[in-house]
């Protein structure tokens, strides 16, 4: 049955036909390419990196950047767009073009050199080198600023040394941004990950996020030469900035994941037989689409506001905290609430809202959890840190 896109408040009349065509195009890509093979995917716990050349030949990695680099220079929209249709079909699929994007080529684009921007942009851009971001350790998560893992300057190069853990793309990665400290300061460095002492071994055995590669990062005395070092940024700025650029994503993607599980269940509401009558004709039932379409409908104007202002260089990242927080929540309820109307049959592969709901739970932790989002924006409003 093919996917209908709930559209309540005729947010398509709010797009230009740039911005549809974008959609339309990443729709027709998941629909042709990803959702055959999601169930298998997902149970054999492999992520389908035969795709990735066909996200960059449709300039998904990178979108919003430059042409000068091989991007394809969209907008705030459209690339919130390619976001939703790949959450549509797995979390894992946005998840490895937010990370190539918003946690790889950004920082490179932001903070880089000119000399790493030539070299790196295009390669990412294309799909020729895949990246994976470094921050989260085994034991600072929501605390990244106690990080762990160091560089010494060893006056011709930097050693690294550290563990990094729950990094998406990491054992397929050709490069990462790790996060270190420097003489005590947070600094960012790009480090192959064919250079000796360096290792990534996958996360077996996940819930969530089953077609996506999840690793540990391992470096053991790395040697990286003194250009890997991003030279525009130090402290918490570098690695928060890189967050928020994905968490803007992430707050498109999760709706795609959302419209996803209410077309799924709205159909199946509408077939389902009990007492005579589909069940989507009683009370309890119609109460829990309505709830669902209405907060589907308010994520989507804010993410299209949300898309507006950052188009205008407003935004603020309290603003895509509320977002992401707001969006993620809203969707991994709708998951729990779908689930439920599917009844027995919602434990079952043969529908998706399962593996939806599964993925929404790391979704909602990722990238800062819900109650972190909550305290971000709970300080934007009062000026009170509340974090220890």
């Amino acid at each position: 049955m093919s996917f209908k896109q709930l559209d309540y408040y005729r947010m398509e009349d709010l797009l230009s036909d740039e911005e549809r065509m974008v959609r339309d195009t990443v729709r027709e890509f998941i629909s042709d390419n990803l959702m055959p093979i999601i169930r298998d995917c997902n149970r054999d716990a492999h992520f389908p990196i035969e795709l990735v050349p066909k996200l960059a030949e449709l300039g998904l990695l990178g979108a919003p950047y430059p042409e000068k680099y091989g991007c394809a220079n969209l907008g705030p929209i459209a690339y919130g767009l390619i976001n939703q249709e790949l959450e549509r079909g797995d979390s894992g699929m946005r998840s490895f073009v937010s990370v190539q994007t918003g946690l790889v080529m950004y920082p490179i684009l932001a903070y880089g050199t000119e000399a790493q921007k030539d070299y790196w942009l295009p390669r990412l851009a294309s799909g020729e080198a895949i990246g994976c971001f470094g921050l989260t350790e085994p034991d600072f998560g929501s605390n990244p600023g106690g990080m762990l893992t160091r560089a010494v300057d060893k006056g011709s190069h930097y050693v690294l040394s550290g563990n990094k853990a729950w990094i998406t793309n990491g054992t397929i990665a050709h490069i990462a941004i790790i996060w270190a400290k420097l003489d005590g300061v947070i600094r960012g460095f790009i480090v192959e990950t064919n250079r000796g002492g360096f290792s990534a071994p996958e996360i077996k055995n996940k819930f969530s996020l089953r077609a996506s590669v999840t690793s540990n990062l391992i470096l053991e005395d790395v040697e990286i030469p003194k250009e890997n070092l991003l030279q525009g940024v130090s402290g918490l700025k570098g690695p928060l900035s890189c967050l928020t650029q994905a968490r803007y994503g992430i707050a498109w993607g999760a709706m795609g994941a959302a419209a996803a599980v209410f077309d799924e269940v709205l159909q199946y509401s509408l077939s389902r037989i009990q007492f005579d009558k589909p069940i989507a004709s009683f009370q309890l039932v119609q109460n829990k689409l309505t709830w669902m379409a209405t907060e589907i409908t308010k994520g989507q104007l804010l993410a299209h506001r949300l898309g507006q202002l950052k188009a205008e260089g407003k935004s603020s990242a309290a603003q895509v905290s509320m977002a992401k927080r707001n969006n993620v929540g809203m969707a991994l309820e709708i998951a729990r609430m779908g689930r439920d109307i599917l009844g027995a049959n919602g434990i079952s592969d043969e529908y998706h809202t399962f593996r939806h709901m599964n993925n929404l739970e790391s979704v909602n932790t990722y990238e800062g959890t819900y109650d972190i989002h909550t305290l971000i924006v709970g300080e934007d409003l009062t000026g009170i840190g509340a974090y220890a």
